[in-house]
């Protein structure tokens, strides 16, 4: 299982909550598709029991600050990280321009994307997730995705 989160902008509640959430679920993984904000949005997740991997987002400022904040806890990349995990090919991105390009290249089995603040999952032959807006600023909805990369699927959580 892996865990998905992005747009927390700060909410240091709904971060908490995402993070136990993970740990219960123990989930292997947990990617940050961006905008996490202030470096000290890091104490929040360095209680997660699992491996972490994230992106910047448009809103993250201090990038710098950010980065040595998670420097224990996992890696922030910029623009779009690809990687492999269980043996799936994933692409991470904060922006989702582009979303339809990759997903044609047939190279990726998940793209991970956030920004918009709304759920997206499009199953096809790759796997698309936006797990929504941590937050919940935008648009009053906090929500995670925990992905089962067995059955492909993944599934929204509200906190």
């Amino acid at each position: 299982m892996i865990g998905i989160i992005a747009d927390t902008h700060d909410n240091r509640n709904k971060t908490q909550k995402a993070v136990q959430v993970f740990n219960e679920r123990e989930v292997a993984l947990v990617i940050h598709a961006g905008d996490f904000v202030s470096p000290f949005n890091s104490r929040d997740f360095s209680g997660l029991n699992a491996e972490f991997i994230g992106v910047f987002g448009n809103n993250d400022g201090d990038r710098l600050l950010l980065t040595e904040k998670f420097a224990g806890i996992g890696k922030i990349f910029v623009g779009v990280h690809e990687f492999d995990h269980s043996g799936k090919c994933f692409a991470l991105m904060h922006q989702p321009a582009l979303i339809e390009a990759l997903s044609l290249s047939d190279r990726f089995d998940v793209i991970v994307y956030g920004h918009t603040h709304r759920v997206d999952v499009r199953k096809g032959s790759t796997l698309v997730v936006n797990p929504g807006e941590c937050g919940g600023w935008v648009y009053g909805r906090s929500t995670i995705a925990i992905l089962d990369l067995e059955k492909m699927e993944a599934e929204i959580v509200d906190l």
